[in-house]
């Protein structure tokens, strides 16, 4: 039973959901203010640091396994994944029921809440209690945004809202608010590597998306690739990493720095493209499962770099 939970969590999907929190933390100079003498010689300050990655990287995975949890249940009481390319999922199948899976959904929402009150006060404490409020309510909203991907009448995921989701909560809420939590101030330029991790973690979901664009259009599910069709999905999967990558280079080039480690980040692209060619000769659409994990992992490869070098 552990392995039927494990795989309803959906591991594989984690390393994109912390990309946005690494590249958020890092432009905040989390990385340097661990290494600078200065703050290693003021304990208090280090651990405080330290306690807010980790409980945001934590908050962060909660809501991924809760949006799986409640994708796992929506899709499954519906009927939607009957039948269905890639992984197997646990309601569909009958191996976890769908009273057991909406109770793992609470659960986790739970713990994710209060993993999220658990960074806010770690980051605020009590004389920002305007700030608390914010992220409180930006917390509140991701975990109803989780839910309502597939499940309810009112579902987002079954209207093409899904790509918008996905780009404001794994792009900007996600790099954008962990940069705050540190800095307690807004720099716009940080929307640039904010708005490339979001388009990549929108093109992870294009690509399942466009995998199972025939059975989620059997089954009324209109993602924005059944509704814009196979052809204007490709062309959109390409604009969603050209994006990211101009993004990337704009934000560098607007630090004013010409050093070739800036641009080591392009590494993860190389993969990005040699997805761009597969997405473009592919016909058979069940062929693209490989391709979710490719363009993931790439992600989290280009937040790792992109913030060990900038």
């Amino acid at each position: 039973m552990i392995k039927a939970w494990l795989a309803a969590a959906r591991l594989r999907t984690l390393p994109l959901s912390v990309s946005g929190i690494i590249v958020g933390c890092s432009l905040a100079n989390f990385s340097t203010g661990l290494l600078n003498e200065t703050v290693l010689v003021q304990i208090p300050r280090f651990e405080k640091n330290y306690l807010i990655f980790i409980l945001a990287i934590l908050t962060t995975i909660g809501f991924q396994v809760l949006s799986n949890f409640a994708n796992d249940y929506g899709d499954g009481i519906r009927g939607t994944d009957e039948d269905r390319e890639g992984e197997q999922r646990m309601v569909a199948s009958g191996i976890i029921s769908p009273k057991q899976m909406k109770n793992a959904m609470i659960l986790t929402a739970i713990i994710t809440l209060l993993l999220a009150l658990g960074v806010i006060y770690v980051a605020f404490g009590s004389e920002n209690f305007k700030y608390s409020i914010l992220f409180l309510f930006l917390g509140i909203a991701a975990i109803i945004a989780a839910v309502k991907y597939t499940v309810g009448k009112s579902a987002y995921g079954y209207s093409g809202l899904g790509d918008i989701f996905v780009f404001l909560f794994f792009g900007w809420l996600s790099v954008v608010g962990s940069y705050f939590l540190y800095t307690k101030s807004l720099n716009f330029e940080i929307f640039l590597p904010a708005t490339a991790i979001g388009l990549l973690s929108v093109a992870v979901l294009n690509l399942n998306n466009m995998r199972d664009r025939i059975k989620d259009k059997a089954h009324g599910k209109n993602t924005l690739v059944v509704k814009m069709g196979s052809q204007n999905a490709k062309l959109y999967h390409y604009a969603l990493i050209i994006g990211a990558l101009a993004c990337s280079l704009l934000y560098v080039n607007l630090q004013g720095i010409h050093s070739y480690k800036n641009y080591i980040f392009l590494i993860a692209f190389v993969p990005l493209i040699m997805n761009m060619v597969v997405v473009g000769k592919n016909i058979i659409h069940k062929e693209l499962d490989p391709e979710l994990k490719k363009v993931a992992l790439s992600t989290f490869l280009y937040a790792i770099l992109f913030s060990i070098f900038n």
